[in-house]
Formats: C-alpha cells, structure tokens, sequence
C-alpha cells in the first residue's frame, strides 16, 4: 500500500493548517491511501549548524526525537505533505529548521517520492510560503503535485476554514492528483525503473574566477 506522510508545521493541533490536511486525509483514505501524521507542536525546534556531521553518519548530530524520526518516516513514504501556517509571509520558523536539518542530513534517496506544499493565512503571504516550501521538493527530484488553485486556505480559525469552499476544493483535488502521480510512478518504476541521477559535478569557484 501506498503511503503519505503529512507535516503539520503548525504549533496549533486543531488550527487552520490541520483542518486543509484533514481534508486531504479523508481523500487518502477513500483512494486506499496510508497516511501517517507529523505534529510540530510547541516545542522549539534548533536550526542547521552546518557542521556537516550528518555526512558521516547518515542523520543530524542533533537527535531531538523529531527531525530523525521524521526522516525514517518520510524514507518509507511515496509522498509529503508539507503544511504550514503563515508567520511575517513566511512559512513556520519551527518548520524551516526541521526540513533543513531533514532534508540535508538524511542520505536516501528521495528521487520521484511525490511533494506537496500546503499553507494556510488569514489574509496575506500564502503564495510566498508556498514558493519557499516547494524548493525543498525541486532541489530533491521530487514531482510536485497541484490542484485546481494554489495550496492554500484562507482564515483565522478552523471554523473560518470551513468556509473557505474553495480552498476545502483545492485539497481535495491536490489529494486526488497526488493519488494518481504516486500511482502512476509506482507503475513507471515497475516497466522502467527510475530515471539515472548524474552525479559528482559541484560547481565551485574558490579560486575567484
């Protein structure tokens, strides 16, 4: 079976952004999806000291019972589910340092697993977040997925998102179409295996020219 791991980048259990993944849970479940959920919570959560340990052993130096328990479970997932509250047109501070610290120091290969960036704002900054939450995707050769409109909700509350229909839509429809990107890819792995990875280039210029 297929499964999704979801990121709530929200301190807020039951806010806005866990109301938008709700919805897409409900899709995933009806597709024969497994999901499985990440809650950020309030606990504060340290940045990347670019100390690059992480090369040698596979997993941040810093074992703060998230970031890489996190990784173990994004590395047996087909998709991500990335969802974050606004903060000052940006996504979650908590969050940043999480995938940062995720994204760089775990060693699997995350080649074709299907992302998707999710955000929620009671009026402003949703596009810049979701612009800022889909590079970790493009960096990483994963498909993107879409919907119908942006990934986004609008509100204050919960409750204010539940009336926001077409953002309720929009995740429907995103949960759907990344159904069938991690189908699809599933089959085009089984008949062609993944594509090949160049790798060994890193441009540099320590030279100054």
């Amino acid at each position: 079976m297929s499964k999704v791991l979801l990121i709530n980048g929200s301190p807020h259990v039951n806010g806005c952004t866990a109301r938008a993944l709700e919805e897409m849970i409900a899709v995933f479940r009806k597709e024969g999806i497994e999901t499985e959920l990440v809650q950020i919570g309030n606990k504060p959560v340290r940045g990347c000291i670019a100390c690059r340990r992480c090369s040698e052993n596979g997993e941040c130096v810093f074992d703060d019972d998230l970031v890489n328990a996190t990784a173990k479970k994004f590395e047996e997932a087909d998709g991500l589910v990335i969802g974050s509250p606004v903060f000052f047109a940006s996504p979650n501070g908590a969050l940043i340092s999480l995938l940062d610290r995720m994204f760089f120091s775990s060693s699997f290969s995350k080649q074709m697993k299907v992302g998707a960036a999710v955000v929620s704002c009671r009026r402003g900054g949703n596009s810049a977040s979701f612009d800022v939450l889909n590079k970790y995707f493009s960096i990483s050769g994963m498909p993107i997925a879409t919907s119908t409109y942006w990934n986004m909700v609008h509100g204050f509350s919960a409750e204010d998102v539940e009336k926001d229909l077409e953002g309720l839509q929009t995740m429907r429809n995103l949960a759907r179409n990344m159904t069938f990107m991690i189908r699809a890819i599933a089959d085009a792995k089984e008949c062609y295996g993944l594509p090949a990875e160049e790798e060994g280039a890193f441009t540099s210029f320590p030279d100054g020219k």
